[in-house]
């Protein structure tokens, strides 16, 4: 059995809203909901972990009850940094389990596709991550000046991120670094090459309100 962790610690001030951001409404469902169906329409019987800040944990079960939402999960209290919270979760996980899946919280659109191209790959090559292309043109800036760079050789980042547990646990041993911007460069700070897989356009992640507009017709389109 596989395991997914996702990390849900955000705040609602990009909304200007007191509700932080994974708990507010996509389709009458709290963005965290969608996360998880995702994962549990993919494999009902994957093991979920939701990684929370502490102070949210009666809110979010205040929410399930409301919803009526009883796909099976654990809460694990998140800690300050995001590489604190993964830790957290990771740690609760028993060593008999083979790969390990990271999301975000608030990219509820990941589809079936691309979850499963991620699983298949890092049983294969130890980890992958899915990737897009930009669509835009990119500039590198400078303090005194800037510079077009040929968006071929870029790739935007998603998740769900997924390592065998045994590179993970070890790569989570490390001391904490600001260069962690996501688990990939957790692990590549160990020397790991990081795999990369197709991942799809519609795996926003959601962190202000046009992201929520953007969302919303994106996931009406889908069905």
């Amino acid at each position: 059995m596989n395991t997914v962790i996702i990390v849900a610690g955000g705040s609602g001030n990009r909304f200007k809203s007191e509700i932080p951001k994974q708990f507010i409404e996509l389709n009458e469902k709290p963005i965290l909901m969608h996360s998880i169906i995702a994962f549990y329409k993919y494999h009902n019987n994957i093991e979920i972990i939701v990684v929370l800040p502490k102070p949210q944990i009666d809110y979010w079960h205040s929410l399930c009850k409301k919803h009526n939402f009883n796909i099976k999960h654990r809460v694990v209290s998140g800690g300050k940094t995001r590489f604190e919270s993964v830790k957290n979760g990771l740690y609760t996980i028993k060593q008999s389990q083979n790969l390990i899946a990271i999301h975000d919280g608030v990219r509820p659109l990941v589809n079936q596709n691309t979850i499963e191209r991620c699983f298949k790959e890092a049983e294969i090559s130890g980890n992958a991550i899915p990737t897009i292309l930009p669509v835009d043109s990119v500039r590198q800036i400078s303090k005194d000046t800037n510079i077009s760079i040929d968006r071929s050789k870029l790739s935007l980042i998603q998740t769900p991120q997924v390592f065998k547990i045994d590179i993970l646990k070890k790569a989570y041993k490390q001391k904490y670094k600001e260069s962690f911007t996501d688990d990939a460069s957790v692990i590549e700070e160990m020397g790991e090459k990081i795999n990369l897989v197709e991942g799809n356009r519609e795996n926003i992640k959601i962190t202000n309100s046009i992201d929520l507009v953007m969302a919303e017709a994106l996931y009406h389109h889908s069905k």
